[in-house]
């Protein structure tokens, strides 16, 4: 009876409840974390034009206008005459780099800064799969917890109130009823932080969503939860070794390093241009014999540094260092990403096989529970022993829900570590849900 009772509680209000992969829309839609990298990898893909833009011509134009007066005095009989004019100008000039081993090392780092902006983005959306998951869980979990609470406190009140007729009747001792206070004592304090949990939880998901959390749908209750596949442990830390995406962004800003050395390199490299120009000048016939100029030249230019005061020397030492710098966090994140797949392989094998002890310790408690009852019935076993075989009941329940949840977000982990995320893992868990 009791565990009808729980199930009911457990999928109370999942009609029309929110499944996992809704929330995961809301939470694509709505979190501000994930907003932000989006919104960075907008930014990061402007690199390719702004450095192909070093490779293309650069038109720039200009003009003036004047009024002026000049005043011209000549020696008698001639006398002297003033006059106000206009003067104007303008020029278009091109410039073609031809040579410029700096500009081309910054195009080939603009290509390497959006292959990082896209990596940085694959990143944030397997975290956003983990937190969703991670936040939908915790509220299940919280759910789970005020559940078994709440069966455990009308077991203990059915057994506090049956002390209380056996000690009116004399059959038991003050002692069964006072245990029987202290467990239902301890129920309701459970009760009150599992109810805490639940807010906490729920706030959680919320600021994930951007909007309070609709009824959430649950587990199914006694399924099977998948085997990592491959089996064994060793292709996951590979595939996180050379896939996964934190590794993949300290592998473009190795390159990036490795391109910044040659622009600093180029401060010792001649540029050559070519060099396009048009010019107008028009002044008016009483102030010179020309009345207008017209200039046309298109040539090569050439431009030799000779010396910079040991600046470019120092910028090449500098980046060599950087380099250095970039190789050492890609060996870190290889290892670090080979350890996550490490222990969130073993957090989903050692699941699976607590799970499976969880539901083997279930039944046993359930049989200790009604033994120790018939045994109190009988007078072959106390108040007590039936109390401390409730707790043990709802505790391994609670054991149990809390290592299947585990297990899913371990799963949920290795992959992502494996660099292997995506929204089709999603699918997968949501067809366990009860809809």
């Amino acid at each position: 009876m009791r565990l009808i009772v729980i199930a009911a509680l457990l999928t109370a209000g999942s009609a029309h409840a929110a499944d996992l992969i809704q929330t995961y829309r809301d939470a694509a839609s709505n979190d501000a974390q994930f907003a932000s990298a989006r919104n960075a990898l907008l930014a990061g893909r402007e690199r390719m034009p702004q450095g192909l833009s070093l490779l293309l011509p650069q038109i720039s134009a200009g003009g003036s206008w004047s009024r002026a007066n000049t005043e011209i005095n000549q020696p008698q009989p001639f006398g002297g005459f003033s006059a106000t004019y206009n003067q104007r100008a303008y020029s278009v000039s091109l410039t073609q780099p031809l040579f410029r081993w700096s500009n081309y090392q910054q195009y080939q780092q603009s290509k390497l800064s959006v292959l990082l902006s896209e990596a940085q983005f694959a990143q944030a959306q397997q975290d956003l799969i983990v937190r969703v998951v991670q936040a939908y869980t915790d509220v299940l979990y919280a759910q789970d917890s005020i559940a078994y609470i709440v069966a455990q406190k009308a077991a203990v009140t059915e057994q506090l109130a049956a002390a209380k007729r056996n000690f009116d009747v004399g059959t038991s001792t003050i002692t069964d009823t006072n245990e029987a206070q202290a467990k239902f004592d301890l129920a309701v304090a459970q009760e009150i932080l599992s109810r805490s949990n639940l807010d906490i939880a729920l706030a959680a998901l919320q600021q994930i969503i951007g909007r309070t959390p609709a009824n959430l749908a649950p587990l199914m209750p006694d399924l099977d939860l998948f085997q990592p596949e491959p089996s064994t442990m060793d292709p996951w830390v590979s595939s996180a070794e050379q896939q996964n995406y934190v590794v993949a962004q300290n592998q473009a800003n190795l390159e990036i390093a490795r391109r910044q050395i040659e622009v600093n390199r180029s401060g010792h490299f001649p540029t050559v241009d070519l060099v396009a120009s048009r010019t107008y000048n028009y002044t008016p016939p009483i102030v010179s014999s020309v009345s207008s100029q017209t200039n046309n030249a298109i040539g090569v230019q050439l431009s030799v540094p000779i010396f910079s005061g040991g600046y470019t020397s120092s910028k090449v030492r500098e980046g060599i260092a950087l380099k250095d710098k970039a190789e050492n966090d890609l060996d870190f994140s290889r290892r670090s990403a080979a350890q996550s797949a490490r222990t969130a392989y073993f957090g989903v094998t050692s699941g699976l096989a607590q799970i499976k002890a969880l539901r083997a310790a279930e039944f046993s408690s359930k049989s200790a529970l009604d033994s120790n009852r018939l045994g109190y019935q009988v007078g072959v076993r106390t108040n007590i022993d039936v109390l401390n075989a409730q707790q043990q009941l709802y505790s391994t329940q609670r054991d149990l829900a809390r290592a299947r949840y585990d297990t899913i977000l371990n799963g949920l982990r290795l992959k992502s570590a494996a660099g292997t995320l995506t929204e089709a893992d999603l699918v997968r868990i949501n067809v366990l849900l009860v809809h």
